[in-house]
């Protein structure tokens, strides 16, 4: 079990490989390039960008009706994720102090960086911005989650899931009685893959375009 998962791992770090390989080639189709966690256009592209800008009032009146009245139940969803920001912060802040978890650095996750692409408008733009928000927050949320489940009850569950998280392969095999009860203190503290700021569960670092 144990080389299957290294070959597994081995697996994952190829993929992020070709990953970034594609994002490099990406750069080159669209002519930007990232320096100093910046993302710069050419000028003549950005110029282009600029001309096929859509108006807002073109924007508004080429919707769906049913778009513009479901908006405000989408953004009602701002309240709670900012409170769950607030608190899940919060609560690594301490909890992962006692437990000598290393915190998960929210910047990795949550990235908000296509509001400054020049052919959004500004609606365009917020919901880019609020969309980017969101779903890295999530993100954030559910590695907390991953290494707090490690500590707590690192046991893998008998069925398949919809989503495996990052800390997963770290888990006694569901049914390992004596495996938890022999190294289960060893397992919950087993985080040395992501100690001093070594960021593999991210593969694309926080970026903002200018």
């Amino acid at each position: 079990m144990e080389n299957k998962l290294q070959g597994l791992i081995k697996k994952i770090k190829k993929l992020e490989k070709e990953l970034a390989e594609e994002i490099r080639k990406q750069e080159e189709i669209f002519f930007y390039k990232i320096r100093g966690g910046k993302v710069l256009f050419e000028k003549n592209v950005k110029k282009k960008h600029k001309t096929i800008v859509k108006t807002v009032s073109r924007y508004l009146s080429d919707a769906e009706p049913l778009n513009i009245l479901t908006a405000p139940v989408i953004w009602s969803c701002i309240f709670p994720a900012l409170f769950m920001d607030l608190f899940v912060t919060f609560y690594q802040a301490i909890c992962f102090r006692v437990y000598g978890i290393p915190r998960v650095k929210r910047n990795k996750y949550i990235v908000i960086d296509r509001h400054s692409l020049s052919y959004l408008n500004g609606i365009e733009k917020l919901n880019c911005a609020y969309c980017g928000y969101v779903n890295g927050l999530i993100a954030y949320v559910q590695e907390v989650a991953a290494r707090t489940e490690q500590y707590w009850c690192p046991i893998k569950h008998a069925g398949r899931t919809a989503l495996i998280h990052s800390r997963y392969g770290k888990f006694f095999e569901y049914g390992d009685g004596d495996g938890y009860r022999n190294k289960i203190e060893e397992v919950r503290r087993d985080f040395d893959d992501i100690k001093e700021g070594n960021s593999k569960n991210s593969l694309v670092n926080n970026r903002h375009l200018y």
